[in-house]
């Protein structure tokens, strides 16, 4: 039944009601006088102090948050079946790393959000990137080193029931040259009798072991407790400078023409495609004069490849992907024109919807998709199709077609970066929200959940980058409803290039 009311919010279209009309007729200062009116409504409800914390923020009227800086990394290392996806769940408090298996289900997501002791961090899991029986020892080896490279501090799992294996011994050589702080983590230690065994891991050298049970959670409150205190307040892997030029990560599958792009743009060969181990390691970051202005290019490329690890490229490239969106403001996804669009495509915007950052894609090659030629017109066709089908959620994103090879309407790319980054700082006024809202909910109310009705009570931006609303409502409000809301914001008040975050306080009214 749910099924259908979504289906039917997503079938309204704008100019099935008058709320542009009302809204412009809108007196901003009556506006303002209902908000505060609805707002002192909510005091009737259980508010918690985190809702106290917002409502005065917008009182005090403070503008949105700022760029946040780019999150500590923390990454997990170890060989496989060791505990690694259990760590991840247990420090995320819910099942996130989930290890499929299913063959062909690529697990791409490397990186979650976690938070410990009010200290937020990313963590990486590289449990996702098992190697096979044969390089074993090789592919976890360099596993840590990709997590020694992009992590502030690293968690070295170890199954204590089965003690140091050669592998291990392996990867504690390179962690100790790290100059990183590495826990040892010794897992699988479900009571104190067992603690012992993790005492023998003292002999690997790596400082005092700490006794896990990944699965029941035992001894990992005291773990995270330490890493807190050693993890920087900024990430020193994605440095977020404040100020200066915006900065624009280019991201792409292989070969769909990043690193021309750069070049292309910087006007000289700045970024060698160069396959060699060790010639670069941090992404590139150049500074580019584009349409007259500055800009920051964060360039994936750069970072080291290691092509000759088969099963870590998959890894090694979403990791490298999440680094460079810490660091970036709006993200320009290429996407090569001649090929079809792709899993691997898709999962790249996710990556940047996800991490809230702006959204500009780049159509690359469109020289080849050339009018005379049959094959091109055909191409051109299915792609508009491609496009249509595969990318309708990023329908909002500006879209330019390029040749990054000659250049060809680069110029048009200045114009998206600054649409896309005035969407992402853009604020609605709280009056004028309201008004939307109570204009919308007259016009498309709600519908019934078990003969109830779900009300907003209260609707406020309580950040931007990206724009970010809180809806104080009775109840849970349908998926294809808040889909709706987002939809019409979008017409009515741009956001082209950014995504817009809606969240939903559920509150009860006071018991008398």
């Amino acid at each position: 039944m749910a099924a259908d009311h979504n289906a039917d919010f997503d079938e309204f279209e704008a100019g099935d009601d008058n709320l542009a009309e009302n809204l412009a007729d809108l007196d901003d200062e009556l506006a303002e006088q209902r908000a505060v009116a609805l707002r002192v409504g909510l005091d009737d409800y259980d508010l918690d102090d985190e809702d106290a914390a917002l409502l005065a923020g917008i009182v005090r009227g403070e503008d949105g948050i700022e760029f946040l800086p780019a999150l500590p990394v923390v990454a997990i290392v170890g060989r496989p079946n060791v505990g690694k996806s259990a760590l991840v769940n247990r420090i995320l408090g819910r099942r996130e790393a989930v290890v499929e298996d299913t063959p062909g289900v690529t697990r791409d997501r490397v990186t979650y959000k976690a938070e410990w002791m009010d200290r937020r961090f990313t963590l990486v899991d590289t449990g996702g990137w098992e190697p096979d029986a044969r390089g074993i020892d090789r592919s976890v080896a360099a596993q840590a080193e990709v997590a020694i490279d992009l992590s502030d501090v690293v968690l070295f799992v170890v199954d204590a029931m089965v003690g140091a294996t050669a592998t291990d011994e392996h990867v504690v050589r390179l962690l100790r040259k790290a100059n990183k702080p590495v826990f040892l983590v010794a897992n699988k230690i479900d009571d104190a009798r067992q603690e012992p065994e993790a005492a023998a891991l003292w002999n690997l050298g790596l400082d005092q072991p700490w006794p896990v049970s990944a699965i029941h959670g035992r001894g990992v409150a005291d773990l995270l407790d330490e890493v807190v205190k050693v993890m920087p307040d900024v990430s020193a892997v994605a440095k977020a400078e404040v100020g200066g030029p915006r900065r624009v990560a280019i991201l792409g599958r292989p070969n769909v023409g990043k690193s021309s792009l750069l070049n292309k743009a910087a006007g000289e060969e700045r970024v060698v495609v160069n396959e060699l181990a060790g010639t670069t390691r941090d992404p590139v970051d150049e500074v580019v004069e584009l349409g007259g202005k500055l800009w920051r290019f964060v360039d994936t490329a750069g970072i080291r490849r290691r092509v000759h690890l088969q099963q870590g490229a998959d890894f090694y490239a979403s990791l490298r992907t999440s680094a460079a969106l810490e660091k970036a403001e709006v993200a320009i996804v290429v996407i090569d024109v001649t090929q079809p669009i792709s899993v691997q495509d898709l999962n790249i915007i996710d990556l940047v919807l996800e991490s809230g950052r702006a959204l500009v894609i780049a159509y690359n090659k469109w020289d080849r998709l050339n009018d005379d030629d049959m094959d091109g017109q055909d191409r051109r066709r299915y792609l508009e199709r491609e496009i249509e089908q595969d990318l309708a959620h990023v329908a909002w994103a500006p879209r330019v077609n390029i040749s990054a090879r000659t250049g060809r309407h680069l110029d048009k790319l200045v114009p998206a970066l600054e649409t896309a980054l005035e969407s992402w700082d853009q604020r609605i006024p709280t009056g004028k929200f309201n008004a939307f809202l109570t204009e919308l909910i007259a016009e498309h109310p709600h519908p019934l959940r078990g003969g109830k009705q779900p009300r907003i009570l209260f609707g406020t931006q309580a950040s931007t980058r990206p724009p970010t609303f809180v809806l104080f409502t009775t109840g849970f409000l349908d998926p294809g409803y808040r889909r709706f809301i987002q939809r019409r914001l979008r017409e009515l008040y741009g956001f082209e290039g950014s995504p817009i975050v809606i969240n939903m306080r559920v509150r009860e009214r006071r018991q008398r």
